[in-house]
């Protein structure tokens, strides 16, 4: 029986091909772990500026565009936009500006952003003034505009939210010693930022309610 053969005599079914591991002459995968290659790092848009591939027009239409998505999400204080963009690598001298207007237009309101974190941090988290006050100053808001914005909670606001707090914390150790469920709702409130003489008084009050005995004043720290 002859063998069919293909011109040039090789046999039906045998292809000549590149041996496993070596590659065409002149072609380059990369380094030998796969062919992967390392980017050099994007530059900041500060070093473009510095170099002259942006100009200050360029610089500060990127900055105003990167401004409002940060804005569309959520609102910000200045100084919280200031060190975003900062740490993005836009230089200051063009981030000022473009603040500015937009403080013009009302996008950037540190005493309206203000009212609006003590307005939701007290009626939905249930944060006292004193815990309220160290987000502001972290967020970067001045003490004049934060003790304004503050005035909005009173003593009686705070004597009231605590007290909400106290019976949803009682509610839930219904069950455990007496003495438990005071530690752990006491401490619940001191967490909120509530001083110890109101975190005690509203646990006090909420467990009578549920008809414990009344406790002793002598509990550690009852007194502001």
């Amino acid at each position: 029986m002859t063998t069919d053969t293909s011109p040039g005599g090789r046999g039906v079914g045998k292809r000549r091909g590149r041996r496993q591991g070596t590659r065409p002459h002149g072609h380059d995968d990369g380094p030998e772990d796969g062919g992967t290659r390392t980017r050099p790092p994007r530059r900041t848009v500060a070093e473009r500026f510095e170099a002259g591939e942006l100009t200050v027009e360029d610089a500060t239409e990127k900055a105003r565009e990167a401004l409002l998505r940060i804005l569309t999400a959520a609102p910000k204080s200045r100084a919280e936009l200031e060190q975003t963009l900062a740490r993005k690598g836009y230089p200051e001298a063009v981030v000022a500006p473009v603040l500015d207007r937009f403080g013009e237009v009302g996008l950037v309101d540190d005493t309206s952003y203000a009212e609006m974190l003590v307005r939701t941090r007290h009626a939905e988290r249930g944060l006292s003034r004193r815990a309220i006050a160290m987000e502001l100053r972290r967020r970067g808001i001045d003490e004049d505009t934060a003790g304004e914005a503050l005035e909005q909670i009173d003593g009686d606001d705070e004597r009231e939210a605590a007290m909400a707090l106290a019976r949803k914390h009682v509610a839930r150790t219904r069950g455990l010693e007496r003495d438990v469920r005071l530690r752990r709702a006491v401490g619940s409130l001191g967490r909120k930022g509530y001083p110890p003489g109101i975190s005690f008084g509203a646990v006090r009050d909420a467990l009578a309610e549920e008809g414990e005995d009344e406790l002793d004043g002598d509990f550690p720290g009852a007194e502001d």
